[in-house]
C-alpha cells in the first residue's frame, strides 16, 4: 500500500506556528510582570502603614524634615525664577516673596519636631480650607453641575477639615497620621489580594495549562539566542 506523499501546499509544513503566539507569550510576559509589581508595591504600603502604627511620633519627625526639606527646595526655584528672564517684571517680586517665605519657613522646620509639624498642619489646613470654599462655591452657583450634591458634599467636608486641622493643629495631624496608616495597611491589602488573583488569570494565559507553559512564581523572560 502507498501512501501519498506531502505535496507543497497540499498540508501543514514543517516550521510552521500560529502567528498569535508570540502576541500570546508577550500578554504573558507583561501580565506575569505586573502582578510581581503590583505585589511588591502592596507590601511596601503595608509596611509602610505597620511603620506609622508602631513609631507615630518617629513618623511625624520624618515627615516634618521631609517637608522642611520640600520647602527649601520650592524656595530656591521661586527665588532662581525671579531673576529669570522668561518672568514678566510684574511677577518677579511675587516669586521673589513666595521663595523667600519658602525658605524661612524651611529653615523653621529644622528647628524642632514641634515647629515642622505646626508648618505643615496650617499647610494642610489652608490648602483644605481654600479648596473646599472653591468647592463649595463652584457647586452652590452652578446649578447643572455634573454631581452637584456630591461636589457641595465634598466642599463642606474639605471645608470644616481644614478649620479643625488650623484650630487644632497637634491633636487633628496626630489624628490624620493614624488615618494615613490604616488606609496605608488597607491599600496594601487590597493590592497584594489583586496581584494575587492576576497571578491565577496569568495561569490562565497559557493555552492546555500543561506544566511546560505555566511560568513560575517571579519569573522574567530571558532573552532568546
Amino acid at each position: 500500500m502507498t501512501y501519498p506523499s506531502d505535496s507543497p501546499g497540499t498540508g501543514p509544513s514543517r516550521g510552521t506556528e500560529p502567528q498569535d503566539a508570540p502576541l500570546t507569550e508577550g500578554l504573558a510576559a507583561l501580565a506575569n510582570m505586573g502582578w510581581q509589581i503590583l505585589l511588591t508595591t502592596g507590601l511596601a504600603t503595608i509596611a509602610l502603614g505597620v511603620v506609622v502604627f508602631a513609631w507615630p511620633e518617629e513618623t511625624l519627625r520624618v515627615v516634618g524634615v521631609l517637608f522642611g526639606i520640600y520647602l527649601l527646595v520650592t524656595g530656591v526655584f521661586q527665588l532662581a525664577a525671579a531673576f529669570g528672564t522668561h518672568v514678566p517684571g510684574h511677577l518677579r517680586a511675587l516669586h521673589f516673596i513666595t521663595g523667600a517665605l519658602s525658605v524661612l519657613l524651611g529653615l523653621i522646620c529644622f528647628r524642632g519636631t514641634m515647629q515642622s509639624i505646626f508648618l505643615l498642619a496650617l499647610w494642610i489646613g489652608f490648602s483644605w480650607l481654600l479648596r473646599g470654599i472653591m468647592v463649595t462655591a463652584a457647586a452652590a452657583s452652578a446649578e447643572d453641575m455634573p454631581a452637584r450634591g456630591w461636589q457641595l458634599f465634598h466642599g463642606i467636608i474639605s471645608t470644616v477639615a481644614g478649620i479643625v486641622l488650623i484650630v487644632s493643629p497637634f491633636t487633628s495631624i496626630a489624628a490624620l497620621t493614624l488615618a494615613v496608616g490604616v488606609m496605608a495597611v488597607v491599600l496594601g491589602v487590597v493590592e497584594v489580594f489583586q496581584a494575587i488573583r492576576m497571578r491565577v488569570e496569568v495561569g490562565r494565559l497559557a493555552p492546555g495549562g500543561t506544566a511546560a507553559q505555566r511560568r513560575p512564581l517571579f519569573h522574567r523572560p530571558h532573552p532568546q539566542h
